[in-house]
């Protein structure tokens, strides 16, 4: 691989002895890797369930490598939201935060989702991911992504970062912000950022960065976490914005990541300013790990947490509309609490109950879109399919994963259906492979019609 001149010049300076090393590098195959979705399946019944050839990755607990020949974009697992494709040093951010359920989460810099639906899977459905993204191009992929891995407490949102704070000043408990930077951890794993670099382009992205961190620290209430991701070597874009963030911001402090990986290094303090604090941020060098650059490091706002009243007021629908809702809604097992339902035109959402005034911000989603309201009948949402269990629902068509049947419902096509496999004759049915949930059929005398979302088919 052919690097530019400028940036082999400046990592032969940084690395000194070690640069053979990580120049040697980029002459290995880059590797693969696979996040389980844990809300849905846990990683020891992935481990056994998965037809792959896989090997855990050993800094992320619910990580693993895998042989791109399995190709598991193909397999009806990945449409079940059981994984998400990652590679395996991106996932490390997501994983050193300690998301809990309950908390309020934002993922600023959020698109395409990777570190978000793991943020997400890890509320549990309980608390609330502000997963926003100030591009409006990126936000469908955005979208999907949340929507596949059955996130249902996800308020999408697409805007500037300062008019965000305004919104939510002191209110987050955990803040990730993964920031668009320079992309040179990413030479190997994509040329194309490489023949986009610059020699100008780390401290335009300094820029940027200092500007969105500005943003966020704001948006972090006393005692909250903020971690700080780049996928770059560049010092001005990792530990330079780091020794910024403490200087202009006194309550802020470093934390240890934890836990650690013998492959992690240490932040360099000589390349800002010998703060000693540095070297509790984390790099990960390709020539250490199995993985592509990344930097991290964690923060600390100082003082007490504190809770703020909930703000929401929703409409009531009326009783013809409340009829059809619990027409259908009697299928359904239990009860999601910290959700009101809001009615917006003719589709229904679960909203998780925020407490802030939202009035005035440019959204997505707010919510879990439940499904759209028709002449005289509730048609459920492939959302909601995603975010329920087979268990929940009471008209269930589970197929086997090597029945051939899985792919044609996932290409839209109308399946044959034996009389013993329906749990209930006709009607809605919860379409599953090997027990997690797909998306909706209706059932008519042993003919399921396909409401496979058009957008989401195989081809």
């Amino acid at each position: 691989m052919q690097l530019p001149e400028e940036f082999a010049s400046r990592m032969r300076e940084m690395l000194g002895e070690e640069s053979d090393a990580f120049f040697a590098g980029y002459e290995k195959e880059r590797v693969y890797g696979l996040r389980v979705n844990t809300a849905k399946v846990s990683t020891e019944e992935f481990e056994k369930l998965a037809p792959f050839h896989l090997e855990r990755i050993p800094w992320v607990e619910n990580g693993f490598f895998y042989d791109p020949e399995d190709m598991p974009t193909k397999h009806p697992y990945y449409f079940a939201g059981l994984y998400y494709m990652q590679e395996p040093s991106a996932m490390t951010p997501a994983s050193r935060l300690m998301v809990e359920p309950g908390e309020k989460v934002l993922d600023l810099c959020a698109a395409p989702g990777g570190k978000a639906t793991e943020l997400g899977s890890r509320l549990r459905g309980k608390g609330l991911l502000v997963a926003n993204d100030i591009s409006a191009s990126r936000m469908k992929a955005l979208l999907k992504n949340i929507e596949i891995s059955g996130i249902p407490n996800a308020f999408l949102t697409n805007e500037s970062p300062s008019h965000l704070a305004e919104v939510f000043p002191e209110y987050f408990d955990k803040i990730l912000v993964d920031a668009p930077c320079s992309g040179e951890g990413m030479f190997r794993k994509e040329p194309a950022v490489m023949e986009a670099w610059t020699p100008d382009k780390p401290m335009v992205c300094a820029h940027m960065q200092e500007e969105i961190t500005r943003e966020a620290v704001k948006m972090l209430k006393p005692g909250g976490m903020l971690l700080y991701s780049t996928c770059t070597f560049s010092p001005e874009e990792n530990e330079k914005q780091i020794a910024r963030m403490l200087s202009e911001n006194p309550d802020l402090e470093l934390l240890e990541i934890t836990p650690w990986y013998e492959g992690f290094a240490k932040g360099n303090p000589a390349w800002a300013n010998n703060m000693p604090a540095l070297e509790k941020t984390v790099r990960i060098w390709p020539q250490h790990m199995d993985g592509e650059g990344h930097f991290l490091a964690l923060m600390q706002k100082k003082g007490e947490s504190f809770s703020l009243p909930y703000m929401w007021e929703p409409k009531r629908p009326d009783k013809k509309i409340q009829q059809m809702l619990d027409d259908f809604f009697r299928n359904i097992h239990g009860k999601a609490e910290g959700y009101t339902l809001d009615i917006r035109g003719t589709y229904v959402y679960a909203v998780p109950q925020l407490t802030k005034d939202i009035r005035g911000l440019k959204f997505v989603r707010n919510g879990l879109l439940l499904g759209e309201l028709k002449k005289n009948r509730f048609e459920p949402s492939q959302p909601l399919a995603m975010a329920l269990t087979k268990d929940t629902y009471a008209a269930t068509l589970d197929f086997s994963a090597e029945d051939e049947r899985v792919l044609r419902y996932l290409k839209g096509e109308t399946i044959l259906v034996e009389k013993e496999e329906w749990t209930k004759p006709d009607g809605w049915q919860l379409v599953c492979v090997d027990g997690y949930p797909l998306g909706w059929g209706k059932m008519v005398k042993g003919v399921l019609k396909n409401k496979y979302l058009s957008g989401w088919r195989m081809h």
